[in-house]
């Protein structure tokens, strides 16, 4: 581009103060990258020997930490000129590599993320020198710390901030804290303790960096977020740190860890030290009271720029770089502890991720990048122009033209319209995100009163007005949860969440058709929730969630009380898509995968809570999706089967991992096999899990191989109980399902893991009847491909063999009639959708009579385990007539459906004898004709 003449003149200006014009005047946009920057001007035409320095490389390619650490132990190093002390070196070496660094910014050769990435290599190589320099002189005169156990132990510089996430600008403050792993004493002849060791290496570390000399200093350092402050030791142990975050950290310093890197000292150390740390910054629960907590903050910030009248301060003001970072860093307070992955330092990732989460919309985190990415390099370029620490626009008019020509506009008032345009949009999306919740003016706002009590008298009369039916009722339930023990333990804080939940609730249950049963649900999720008070804001902070739970209240008792029992499930209805996408496979199989990244294996616990919470999330999105319409019956049928088999999977892989890191490898496979609903692809809300397990492993299989080799069948049978432990037991989090294994080999007698072979036996020799009518809805679900194969072989081959149909009809005919005796309703005028006679156990026993009596001669009937393709089947090959194959499938679905409808509302399978009629005389009729 063009540089007007003020800048010509500039640029001019600079070249006459370099010794060598004529190399300087060649290199990438030479003559705007000099008219933009006078401290790149400044630090060419004060040390000559930068040019050459940069001449004699490829100075234009991107500087990484190994190339600065190089560079400065060589010139701090035998190199050193002669009279030029360490602080000298340092200072030189900053100002030279951060010119580079800003010429490449300018003339559009690095990025924004490589200069960033540059600038913070180059911070932590000055501060890597500077810990080394001090550190070894004390070690000289003090000896070398130590811990009670003799380990060396070395000064941990947790760097936070902006450098802290590898974003550092190019005159920024660096922010430090101080840490060691543990206490102890030197090991000189002038011993002394650790904790005076490590501060007077810190002391001499910020000399080394922070002090003023005729050279300008390296970086402001700024340790004020230590703990206690300006107050408090610089340097703390890690117990120590520790300690006062659990007992006095506050909300501020969880913000400020979030970019908390630790950049010197071992690397384990590092390492264990953001263990410690992590439960204090992330929660393990979501904690939507950040949002309160950061707007106080951001309403501070905003009360500091009004008196500071800072209104074009690009980092503080109005859309300006500090909005975009509240926007990403609100969520991973709310969400780290949750989503490992979120616990990212880059602002960038951490937008993208929250894009790829589903968390903010694609095209606002589109929006905030290209914002932020303008405003930091808007930054860069400011604080480039005299390396100085700047973030208010310019008045000076050659500023100005400096700031405008570096951002590549063509003036001053161009470059403002484009800034007012990023600024803008930072407002909008920041205010989407952090704007407190607005009470909608509407009819039914009136009736928040109801809640307060302010009109004891008018209050039947208002929820009346709004359509509730039984007021005294509502007001009663009300009255009830002011007066339980909860409301009491409450708090002030969380009683004044409550105060203002409550009147929503009440709104949003008057928008619903059956306001009454609505509010009488709503409030046993409210009372669930209570003592939680990030469930409280969750609610208070999104109320379009609270509509959309008043929704799936009105429309089932079942999914209230899931979301009663899990709370957590709160956080799936801030998206408004699950009730218009229906849920895939491949969709939980991503979002699973998802949610276990960052889990270390032998993290059993949150392995457990982590997959509970997975799987009912997932039923959740299955129930909206069912409730909305978008899945039809049988589709519902096949998510929470898809989802089962995921669960399964997962379980297996889990365990199987754990025991082969303490036992070793056994050298065969495993598989899970899945009997009755879950291997009929039918089943339900609540459904019970039948697994078989089965192995390949030899008779003589021997041991495991590890350190700590065990029997292999003792290896096996641990295996599946830990596949149960982990499905079946209790934890904070829940049940992951109710586990059946009684359809094994010779039932809860038999081995709980049987081998490949042994099973084939006992289904060929031993097996009663109803276990091959078992065996028809059997498949493998879980584990070695090859188990698979051969159980399916075993099936085919078992299930095929020609049987005396006389006696095969009165096996399944008594063993039916047991069935009605036991578990029937047996109450005059009702009827069990599921066990009485004409109900869907009828038709499930009707078919496996009928593939059973016929699949010697028609292996097709064999190909699925599910009662409708089976059907299909018996159409197919000519054994039942199409007309009453269509007919029996008809009345199957009907009966599912309302069995399925009466599971959502909570109630149990039973209805009317009045009902279904029509379905129940054609099974009772086909029954007749084939079984009796």
């Amino acid at each position: 581009m063009t540089l007007p003449p003020e800048l010509q003149e500039q640029a001019a200006h600079a070249l006459e103060r370099i010794q060598e014009p004529a190399i300087v005047r060649a290199w990438p946009e030479a003559e705007r990258v000099l008219a933009c920057s006078e401290f790149i001007a400044s630090v060419l035409g004060s040390d000559p020997g930068v040019v050459a320095d940069w001449e004699a490389r490829e100075w234009a390619a991107p500087g990484t930490r190994g190339y600065f650490d190089r560079c400065l132990l060589q010139s701090l190093g035998h190199s050193r000129p002669e009279g030029r002390s360490h602080e000298e070196v340092l200072r030189r070496f900053r100002k030279a590599e951060t010119a580079r660094i800003a010429w490449r910014d300018i003339a559009g050769i690095a990025d924004l993320e490589t200069t960033l990435l540059e600038l913070s290599d180059l911070a932590d190589a000055c501060i890597h020198a500077a810990c080394e320099q001090v550190e070894s002189e004390l070690a000289a005169r003090y000896g070398i710390p130590r811990d009670a156990d003799g380990r060396r132990q070395r000064l941990v510089v947790i760097a936070m901030g902006k450098l802290g996430a590898h974003e550092l600008n190019f005159s920024s403050d660096i922010d430090l804290v101080f840490a060691y792993p543990e206490n102890g004493n030197t090991d000189g002849e002038r011993a002394i303790s650790n904790e005076e060791f490590f501060a007077r290496v810190g002391r001499g570390v910020i000399r080394l960096l922070d002090q003023v000399t005729a050279d300008g200093f390296v970086y402001r350092v700024d340790m004020r977020l230590r703990p206690f402050g300006d107050a408090g030791p610089l340097a703390l142990s890690f117990g120590a740190l520790e300690s006062y975050y659990q007992e006095h950290g506050r909300d501020w310093e969880r913000y400020a860890f979030i970019k908390a890197r630790p950049m010197t000292g071992e690397q384990v150390d590092g390492v264990r030290l953001l263990r410690l740390l992590r439960p204090f910054v992330f929660r393990r629960y979501l904690d939507y009271g950040s949002f309160e907590q950061l707007r106080r903050m951001k309403e501070k910030i905003e009360r500091e720029v009004a008196r500071r009248e800072l209104a074009d301060n690009i980092k503080l003001g109005p859309g300006g770089i500090r909005e975009v970072e509240f926007i990403g860093q609100a969520f991973q307070l709310i969400r780290g502890g949750r989503e490992p992955a979120l616990q990212e330092r880059r602002i960038l990732r951490v937008l993208t991720l929250l894009a790829e989460y589903r968390h903010l919309d694609a095209g606002a985190v589109d929006a905030l990048k290209e914002a932020y990415i303008y405003l930091r390099r808007v930054e860069n370029r400011l604080q480039a122009q005299g390396d100085q620490q700047v973030h208010e626009l310019p008045a000076d008019p050659l500023a100005r033209a400096r700031l405008a020509c570096a951002m590549n506009h063509a003036g001053w008032g161009e470059f403002l319209a484009q800034l007012e345009h990023v600024r803008h949009a930072v407002s909008r999306h920041f205010s989407s995100v952090f704007l407190g919740p607005q009470q909608v003016e509407t009819e039914t706002s009136r009736i928040g009163v109801v809640w307060r009590q302010e009109e004891d008298e008018g209050a039947a009369e208002r929820l009346t007005a709004v359509g509730f039916t039984s007021p005294a009722d509502a007001l009663s339930r009300l009255a009830q949860v002011r007066e339980t023990a909860s409301w009491r333990l409450l708090g002030d804080a969380g009683r004044a969440r409550l105060d203002q939940l409550m009147p929503m609730v009440l709104d949003a249950a008057a928008a619903c058709e059956n306001p009454d049963a609505v509010l009488l649900r709503l409030v046993r999720v409210v009372e669930a929730i209570d003592r939680r008070i990030s469930y409280l804001a969750l609610l208070i902070e999104n109320p379009r969630a609270l509509e959309r739970l008043a929704r799936l209240c009105g429309a089932s008792s079942l999914v209230t009380d899931r979301i009663a029992k899990a709370p957590l499930l709160l956080d799936e209805l801030l998206d408004s898509r699950i009730f218009t996408e229906p849920p895939t496979r491949a969709a939980f199989a991503e979002e699973l995968e998802r949610m276990f990244e960052g889990i270390a294996d032998d993290d059993l616990e949150r392995q457990m809570d982590t997959l509970r919470a997975f799987q009912q999330a997932a039923v959740l999105q299955v129930a909206v999706a069912d409730l909305s319409g978008l899945l039809p019956l049988m589709k519902v049928s096949d998510r929470l089967t898809d989802l089962a088999e995921l669960v399964l999977q997962r379980a297996l892989d889990i365990t199987l991992r754990q025991s082969v890191a303490r036992h070793g490898e056994l050298g065969c496979g495993f598989a899970v096999i899945a009997y009755g609903k879950l291997g009929g692809l039918e089943l339900a809300y609540g459904s019970d899990l039948d697994i078989v397990f089965l192995h390949d492993a030899p008779v003589d299989a021997g041991q495991t191989s590890g350190e700590k080799p065990i029997d292999i069948p003792v290896f096996l049978a641990r295996l599946g109980q830990r596949i149960v432990h982990l499905l079946a037991t209790p934890t904070a989090a829940g049940v992951l399902y109710e586990v059946d294994t009684r359809l094994r080999p010779s039932g809860a007698s038999g081995l709980l893991v049987s081998s490949v072979k042994a099973f084939g036996e006992y289904q060929r020799t031993d097996a009663w009847t109803w276990e091959h009518q078992a065996l028809l809805r059997a498949r493998c679900v879980a584990g070695s491909p090859s188990i698979a194969a051969a159980f399916d072989t075993i099936r085919r081959e078992v299930l095929s063999e020609l049987r005396d149909v006389a006696e095969l009809r009165q096996q399944v005919s008594e063993m039916r009639t047991r069935m009605r005796e036991e578990l029937g309703v047996r109450r005059p005028g009702m009827f069990d959708v599921k066990q009485d006679a004409g109900g869907i156990a009828d038709i499930e026993f009707l078919v496996q009579y009928l593939v059973l009596a016929h699949a010697h001669a028609h292996a097709s009937l064999l190909d699925w385990t599910d009662n409708i393709r089976q059907l299909e089947a018996l159409v197919a090959c000519g054994i039942l007539e199409q007309e009453t194959g269509a007919s029996l499938t008809d009345a199957y679905r009907a009966l599912r459906e309302r069995v399925h409808r009466l599971s959502l509302q909570g109630e149990p399978a039973v209805v009317a004898d009045t009902e279904l009629a029509a379905e129940r005389a054609l099974v009772e009729e086909l029954w007749s004709r084939y079984l009796v």
